[in-house]
């Protein structure tokens, strides 16, 4: 029998890279929509997977795809809290008045 490519594989590993660079380069929490997207596009492009396993190859790229998905998500969402501490020291010191001192 003749294996066709997985449909979507090849997203899933895009949308993981994207993320990674997108929330190391310039997003940083935006990045995040990549990974949702590359997630979804894991769980649907798995389950056809597993209805005919026989029929499709590249599986290896859903896993692959998936982790960099986690890995940017987590990017992602550390670059958010870093955000977001920055921002609350930025106040902080404004509202105490210790900003106009420099």
């Amino acid at each position: 029998m003749n294996q066709q490519p997985l449909p979507g594989a090849s997203t899933v590993m895009t949308m993981g890279i994207i993320s990674i660079v997108g929330s190391l380069v310039c997003c940083g929490p935006f990045a995040a929509i990549f990974s949702i997207i590359g997630l979804s596009k894991a769980k649907t492009a798995e389950k056809l997977y597993n209805e005919n396993p026989d029929q499709y190859s590249d599986y290896s790229n859903i896993k692959t795809g998936r982790i960099l998905s986690y890995i940017g998500l987590a990017l992602s969402l550390i670059s958010l809290v870093l955000l977001i501490i920055y921002f609350g020291v930025i106040i902080a010191m404004v509202s105490s008045g210790e900003f106009n001192n420099y």
